[in-house]
């Protein structure tokens, strides 16, 4: 692959899983520009990810997936040459084999966004998990009047000009459904790629409730 793709992972107190996560990256887009955002980690992971060949992006106080991804899109947007983006998590449950996919989805149907789609039954993802992702699929989908396969999955490939159109203001998780209210009401193209479904002993630092109420704030808010 060529450096016009740029990978951008936000990551919080991953020091357990970025040399591994960041070298398979690297086996997969080759010379393609690898960005970690750490967002106010209290361990090793900036260093890690530097020493791994990562341009480190940092927060001192820990502001939200969200906030990470649009510090990371506003670094991608002064960036020459970068022509697409690719989002994955730092806890090894996107699998960096899978990326692609991503690139043969965009290349056969010239999406503007290709989303990772994780298979549900029949997997290890967690039974609430299951309901949630199939529940807010749901919902994001009756809002958009889209077909969305996966909501919640942070696994996403698109061209450099969605960040240039879309610039988030949630700072949780609930920016990766904020993504795709904007992007559809812009008439983005939306597609989807089917990844593993990777669930383990990964910490998780999603507060369900919490994530719940501002999903629910997210998707009735009317966006310009």
């Amino acid at each position: 692959m060529n450096n016009s793709i740029a990978v951008l992972i936000p990551a919080f107190n991953a020091d357990e899983t970025a040399a591994e996560l960041l070298h398979r990256v690297r086996l997969a887009v080759g010379d393609g520009l690898l960005v970690v955002v750490d967002d106010g980690s209290m361990d090793r992971t900036s260093e890690i990810a530097r020493d791994n060949g990562a341009v480190v992006l940092r927060h001192e106080r820990n502001r939200g997936k969200g906030a990470a991804l649009q510090t990371g899109f506003d670094f991608l947007k002064k960036r020459a040459g970068i022509e697409f983006v690719l989002t994955m998590d730092s806890d090894l449950q996107h699998l960096p084999e899978d990326i692609p996919k991503f690139l043969l989805v965009q290349s056969t149907t010239n999406a503007d966004i290709v989303i990772g789609w994780r298979q549900r039954t029949g997997t290890r993802m967690p039974v609430h998990r299951r309901i949630s992702n199939g529940m807010t699929s749901a919902l994001v989908g009756l809002r958009t009047g889209r077909k969305i396969k996966d909501s919640q999955c942070g696994f996403r490939f698109f061209r450099r000009s969605v960040i240039e159109r879309i610039r988030l203001e949630s700072t949780g998780y609930e920016a990766e459904t904020e993504f795709l209210l904007k992007a559809a009401r812009l008439g983005l193209t939306i597609e989807f790629a089917s990844v593993e479904t990777v669930y383990g002993a990964e910490k998780s630092y999603m507060t369900h409730w919490a994530t719940t109420v501002n999903f629910i704030k997210v998707l009735f808010r009317n966006y310009p």
